[in-house]
C-alpha cells in the first residue's frame, strides 16, 4: 500500500507524519445529509463505510436506527446531526434530539450552535445551548460543535471554540456544508490553535479531493466530513508519495 507523506504541521493533532489509505479512511465521516436521501442510499453508505473503514456514517436523525442496526458489530460508528442545518432550534429541542439519537444508536452527534446568539454576543446562551446537548447524551456519545464559520468573524470563531471547550464538547467543526462556504485551511488552523491538543477538530464542507483533505489534516484536522470519501481514499492508490 502506498503512503502519503505529511509535513510537520501535524504535530498538534497527535497523528503520525505518514498516513496510509487505511489511516486516512479512519479519519473520515462518510456523509449523506441531503433532503431526498433514501433508506437504500443509507444502507449503501453503510456498506461503503464497512468496506473502506471510515470512522462513521454521518446521516440525518431519521435514519439513525436503521444504520445502527445495520452496522452493529462492524466497529463503524453512527454520527448524526442536531439542530441542523441552521442551529436555530431552541436548546431543549436540541437536547431532546440528541437524547433520542443516542437512544436509537448514535455514538456521535454534530450539533449546530445558535449562530445568531454567538453573533449577538450572547455567550451565556451559546454555552447553555451546547451544554444542553452534552448533558443529554450523558457521556454516551461524542459531541461535535458546528460553528458555521462562513458567517463568523475570526474573533467570533475563537470565542465559539472557547465556549465549546468550556461546555464539555469533544470536537469543534467548521461547517454544515449547507451554508455559503465550507472548511478552509485557515479556519482549521485557527480552531486547532484555539482549542489546543485536548479537542478534536473536524473540517467539513467542500472537501472533495485528496489534496484538500491533506491540507486540512496538515492544518490540524483530526476528522473530515465529506460525501466524497471514496474518491478521496481511492486517490491514495494513484497518488504515489504525495509530499506537502
Amino acid at each position: 500500500m502506498k503512503e502519503i507523506k505529511l509535513n510537520n504541521n501535524t504535530e498538534n493533532t497527535g497523528f503520525l507524519n505518514i498516513l496510509d489509505r487505511k489511516a486516512l479512511a479512519s479519519m473520515m465521516d462518510h456523509t449523506i445529509l441531503k433532503a431526498d436521501a433514501t433508506e437504500n442510499q443509507i444502507i449503501k453508505l453503510c456498506d461503503e463505510a464497512v468496506k473502506y473503514g471510515f470512522a462513521s456514517v454521518c446521516i440525518n436523525p431519521v435514519f439513525v436506527k436503521i444504520a445502527a442496526n445495520y452496522l452493529r458489530g462492524t466497529g463503524i460508528k453512527v454520527c448524526t446531526v442536531i439542530g441542523f442545518p441552521l442551529g436555530a432550534a431552541v436548546s431543549r429541542v436540541k437536547g431532546f434530539e440528541a437524547e433520542d439519537a443516542v437512544g436509537n444508536g448514535a455514538s456521535e452527534v454534530d450539533m449546530v450552535i445558535g449562530i445568531g446568539s454567538l453573533k449577538s454576543g450572547n455567550y451565556i446562551a451559546v454555552e447553555k445551548d451546547i451544554k444542553e446537548v452534552v448533558d443529554a447524551v450523558k457521556g454516551n456519545a461524542l459531541v461535535k460543535v458546528i460553528l458555521e464559520t462562513c458567517y463568523l468573524t475570526d474573533e467570533e470563531k475563537v470565542k465559539g471554540c472557547i465556549i465549546a471547550k468550556q461546555a464539555g464538547a469533544h470536537f469543534v467543526k467548521t461547517s454544515t456544508g449547507f451554508g455559503s462556504g465550507g472548511a478552509t485551511v485557515e479556519d482549521v488552523a485557527l480552531f486547532r490553535n484555539t482549542v489546543g491538543k485536548e479537542m478534536g477538530v473536524k473540517a467539513a464542507g467542500g472537501i472533495r479531493d485528496l489534496d484538500t483533505a491533506l491540507k486540512m489534516i496538515n492544518a490540524g484536522a483530526t476528522r473530515l466530513g465529506t460525501s466524497a470519501s471514496i474518491s478521496i481514499v481511492e486517490s491514495v492508490e494513484n497518488s504515489g508519495n504525495t509530499a506537502y
